[in-house]
């Protein structure tokens, strides 16, 4: 059966790659951002993959221990993933950025893998064995002869990331040793669909997984969910899905009691297409209100601003055609990305210190994910807030 187009968010361009302001944007790239849905195996994917080293390379700029929440997310994470780990074994962690994860590891117990350079030197120089590659059967076959098998597999936003990611998790099994675990966390479709969050599906994004698609994903190379743990507030809704291989003392057959988020997937009918289709014409409704809305605001006069210079809000402006004539400038507090210009609109993007001042009236929450925590950060402010998740609404 034939893969079948539920939505198209027109084109778009790298949505982390921010512009310099000395460069030419005529040289920016763009492609034709689509999702489908495969009938076969339940998959959510892109429908044009970008090359991933247009993506991850030196100048990726996403720095994940910038944040504060972040950082303890991973903390808290190493504490889990470390209950598995028995005396005299490793742990690898698959897209390790800026090493917040595996940091909090031994270096001689602990091996890493980046295909961004900028921070694959970083881990490196801390002392980590680093993997500057992408992850495939190959690297898999380089660290098992050089680094043995590995008690954890540990990946975060990253799986999601790998186009063949059916060889992915064939590469995970032949790394991983034979009573190992591989725990890995992404954002969840069921959430997408709920939430109405189309900026979820981005370049990065080659797949949203559903716990529907990965467990015939991963049966394929003979491993099995064992347990899945849902995070309703971790990039919009996301699972850390712990898998074993079917000789694992982690796995018996019908150890696995689905948890009620896999039983809703099916109850929301995931197992087809009509979801997703019912999505799409939510999604083009939401263009239309939120331009109505923030031309509003403006035709009365008000500064419009955005908060969070986020790959989901390149999405959100380029579907929508939302550019420096609604939006004034957008506010981040990352170094890589202060005094750039945004993705395909080139929205100027200020420091938040400076720039989420008193002559604001309107924001934007780019980073919608983060509401609670930027609305409370700005809660002296009498701004009026507008999102698009779940739906457009002005707070």
């Amino acid at each position: 059966m034939s893969k079948e187009v539920f939505l198209d968010l027109g084109r778009q361009p790298i949505a982390n790659k921010f512009v310099s302001t000395e460069e030419d944007s005529n040289n920016e790239y763009f492609f034709d951002l689509q999702a489908q849905f495969d009938p076969e195996t339940k998959l959510v994917s892109l429908a044009n993959f970008v090359d991933p080293p247009k993506l991850f390379n030196e100048d990726y700029p996403y720095r994940a221990g910038a944040s504060p929440a972040t950082r303890e997310h991973f903390k808290k994470a190493a504490q889990i993933v470390g209950r598995y780990l028995k005396q005299g074994t490793k742990v690898l962690e698959i897209g390790s950025n800026d090493g917040s994860f595996i940091g909090c590891f031994d270096s001689d117990i602990a091996v890493a893998v980046e295909p961004c350079g900028n921070f694959a030197k970083e881990t490196r120089n801390n002392g980590y064995d680093t993997y500057d590659a992408f992850w495939d059967g190959d690297l898999a076959e380089t660290i098992l002869s050089n680094n043995g098998p590995q008690q954890v597999v540990y990946s975060a936003n990253c799986m999601c990331h790998i186009p063949d990611i059916q060889g992915a998790f064939a590469a995970v099994e032949k790394v991983l040793d034979t009573d190992g675990v591989f725990v890995f966390e992404d954002p969840n479709a069921l959430f997408m669909l709920l939430r109405n969050s189309y900026d979820q599906i981005y370049d990065e994004h080659a797949h949203i997984f559903s716990l529907i698609a990965l467990e015939k994903l991963l049966a394929n190379v003979d491993m099995h969910i064992v347990k899945v743990d849902v995070m309703e507030n971790v990039h919009g809704g996301s699972c850390r899905v712990y898998a074993a291989k079917c000789g694992s003392s982690h796995w018996k057959p019908g150890s696995f009691n689905a948890p009620p988020l896999l039983e809703f997937e099916k109850q929301h009918g995931m197992n087809g297409i009509e979801p997703y289709i019912k999505f799409g014409d939510r999604v083009s409704h939401s263009k239309q209100l939120l331009r109505k809305t923030l031309s509003g605001f403006k035709e009365e006069g008000k500064k419009i601003v955005s908060a969070g210079a986020t790959s989901k809000s390149t999405v959100v402006f380029n579907y929508c055609d939302i550019g420096p004539d609604l939006i004034e400038y957008i506010t981040d507090t990352t170094p890589e990305k202060i005094g750039k210009l945004s993705p395909g609109k080139h929205i100027p993007i200020c420091h938040e210190k400076e720039h989420l001042d008193d002559t604001v009236d309107v924001a934007f929450l780019g980073a919608w994910n983060f509401k609670d925590r930027i609305m409370d950060k700005h809660s002296d402010k009498d701004y009026l807030w507008v999102t698009h998740v779940p739906e457009v609404q002005v707070i």
